[in-house]
């Protein structure tokens, strides 16, 4: 049993009394505050309201009210459901509000990524409505074609950013109405009658291997500035095209604790949510691309791997500043805008060159990526075993970097720890030294009598041609022909020789 009864409980400061509904239901009392005011002469000494304007307008509310408690069965509700119920029946919902909640309990989660894709979404659609309070009621079948219709001529957000707000809507849904009690505050969904149209066939940014070695043995453009953006864009490209191509966040988010005995454990940030496996992929990290791994190298104290997280405040700054430093150096090779590489054109070339030149298949390529290929329960539960990745990596390594255009030179070495545990040089040993300039033999000799690296390399510089610019960078490839071991140093004329 309920009822409801329009009443006043205490003055305000100011003399006047707030006027209330009073519901009573399964003898339990609860009050819902209306906008009306009376004074004093306007009730009587047991508490009933005189003012007619108020009465008619409480008692339309208490129709509106027992009218919505009769269509549905309460008798087993608390009253804080029934008020709850009453209030927020016809209560508009904001959408901008909600979203924010939504995409704050992504965060929370850790999915900075993809919360970050949906704040994206948010943002526009605002822009485009031009306010930042959107109602549930606003979005409209016919708002929303306009909307994705003005997106029309992008590439991917066409897809994306609807997707994302339906997300949020279908939550919505799910979240805020109670068809059981009635309580429909989302009237309609109106993504019943719109279909997304698909994002642009991913553009192929891959690049040839000449084209890498060009770019990696081009002497850096000159700047003023104290950490050069260009060397930065470069080494992590580097890393990245010869760590199986690893995702910049990937390598911003690394921990001590993720390399252990030469290899890198990660799980990758954009599908560690989506996959049974968390997108977890083990990569060795080989003699070539070890001085620029070791370059950025945090100190002992941090409990991040890299530094990068000390120059900038988060990935995307980073990613930021990696393609901005990729793309002076383009600038200065005299390509055009439009043509200028970026960091996900090596992780492309890391894909095209396995494949085409490596003798790769598309399942060991994307194993190599960390790509699913459509077996996530069974990575879900088999303990991987890596080393063809690692393998197919160092082949990758070996093409672009110790070959020419024409042939492949050099086979994949499997190191089981990092390279400085492994080779010794001692005067009685007999070594192969050679050195690469874009990816050609320019230097190259077999003998014994040297006590350290920088022997032979000083060896190998004086057969450099002379005409190698300044600044260029040429890959020194030390072997140990006794024990097998192979070391592989970098170093750029003007600074290393």
């Amino acid at each position: 049993m309920t009822t409801l009864k329009a009443m006043v409980r205490k003055p305000r400061t100011d003399g006047f009394y707030s006027v209330y509904i009073r519901i009573v239901h399964n003898r339990k009392p609860g009050y819902i505050k209306t906008n009306k005011i009376v004074d004093a002469e306007h009730i009587t000494s047991n508490g009933e309201l005189t003012d007619p304007v108020v009465n008619e307008y409480c008692a339309m509310l208490i129709r509106q009210y027992t009218d919505r408690l009769n269509r549905t069965d309460v008798s087993l509700w608390g009253i804080k459901e029934v008020l709850e119920y009453l209030l927020k029946a016809d209560e508009e919902v904001c959408f901008s509000e909600y979203a924010k909640s939504f995409i704050g309990k992504m965060k929370s989660q850790g999915r900075q990524r993809t919360a970050k894709n949906y704040q994206l979404s948010v943002n526009h659609l605002e822009r485009y409505l031009g306010t930042n309070k959107i109602m549930f009621n606003h979005l409209t079948s016919s708002v929303l074609r306009k909307w994705i219709e003005h997106l029309s001529q992008t590439n991917r957000a066409k897809e994306m950013y609807p997707t994302c707000i339906r997300q949020i809507f279908k939550k919505a849904i799910i979240e805020l109405n109670d068809e059981e009690r009635g309580v429909i505050r989302i009237k309609f969904n109106p993504w019943l009658k719109i279909q997304i149209p698909k994002s642009d066939t991913t553009l192929k940014r891959a690049i040839s291997a000449e084209a890498c070695r060009e770019f990696f043995n081009r002497p850096l453009p000159q700047t003023k500035m104290i950490s050069s953006l260009p060397e930065l864009g470069r080494d992590v490209a580097l890393l990245s095209l010869c760590i199986g191509g690893i995702n910049t966040v990937d390598l911003y988010s690394l921990k001590k604790k993720d390399y252990n005995n030469g290899v890198i454990g990660y799980k990758r940030a954009k599908t560690r949510h989506s996959r049974r496996d968390e997108a977890y992929m083990e990569m060795r990290i080989e003699p070539f691309i070890q001085s620029t791994f070791d370059k950025y190298l945090s100190d002992e104290e941090d409990e991040y791997l890299f530094n990068f997280h000390k120059r900038y405040c988060d990935f995307d700054s980073f990613n930021a500043n990696v393609n901005h430093g990729i793309r002076k150096i383009c600038r200065d090779m005299g390509m055009e805008k439009e043509d200028c590489y970026c960091f996900y054109t090596f992780r492309h070339t890391w894909a095209t060159i396995a494949q085409n030149d490596c003798d790769a298949n598309l399942f060991e390529v994307a194993f190599g990526m960390n790509h699913s290929h459509g077996l996530n329960v069974t990575r879900g539960y088999v303990k991987l075993d890596f080393t063809p990745a690692w393998n197919l990596n160092a082949k990758v390594i070996d093409f672009i970097f110790f070959s020419d255009a024409q042939s492949k030179q050099g086979k994949a070495l499997d190191f089981e720890a990092p390279a400085d545990k492994l080779f010794r040089i001692t005067k009685k040993k007999m070594i192969y030294g050679r050195a690469y300039f874009k990816g050609k033999v320019v230097g190259e000799f077999t003998d014994i009598g040297f006590s350290n690296v920088e022997e032979v390399i000083s060896r190998l510089v004086k057969q450099l041609p002379k005409d190698i610019p300044i600044g260029c960078t040429v890959q020194f490839r030390i072997t140990n022909c006794d024990s097998g071991r192979e070391v592989v140093y970098e170093r750029s004329k003007g600074k290393g020789f």
